[in-house]
């Protein structure tokens, strides 16, 4: 397809059927309206998508999530969710939405920590993620609904 010229921008609650319609195509796990919704409404600032003349071709769906030490509660960013539609990828678009959501993360939600959950045998994911500074913490056995393992995979924010 060569150069296109995309936007990354927040979700709007109109993008919806177009996020489900690519969530759909792009990945075995499937989300129901409401969830989409419910993060949506709950983590405005970690919802976006990316954007070619009016039509969304990709999208990234996050949400904050509380861990503790023995003093200390700390905010981390969780990206449950991104996908590009096939004719769009490799283009930057994954990158610039991972970027773009992690720019989200630490200024509207003061976060100091992102992970996130991948398939082990996504190894373009991968490679794009350990580019972007994410390092393998974590092998979660059966974690995918079809058995199929995930590493967990985390990034410090500076």
């Amino acid at each position: 397809m060569g150069r296109v010229v995309y936007a990354i921008r927040e979700f709007k609650a109109g993008d919806l059927d177009q996020v489900i319609n690519i969530n759909r195509l792009c990945l075995p796990e499937n989300y129901a309206p409401y969830f989409f919704m419910e993060n949506y409404k709950r983590f405005p600032h970690s919802f976006l998508v990316a954007e070619v003349l009016d039509r969304v071709v990709g999208y990234v769906m996050g949400r904050v999530e509380n861990s503790y030490s023995l003093l200390k509660t700390f905010k981390n960013g969780h990206i449950i969710s991104i996908a590009v539609l096939p004719n769009y990828r490799r283009m930057g678009i994954g990158e610039s939405l991972i970027k773009s959501v992690e720019k989200s993360f630490k200024n509207y939600y003061g976060v100091h920590k992102l992970t996130l959950e991948v398939r082990v045998t996504n190894l373009p994911a991968i490679s794009l993620y350990r580019k972007l500074g994410f390092r393998i913490k974590n092998k979660l056995m059966c974690y995918y609904q079809d058995g199929e393992n995930a590493y967990l995979m985390e990034k410090l924010l500076t």
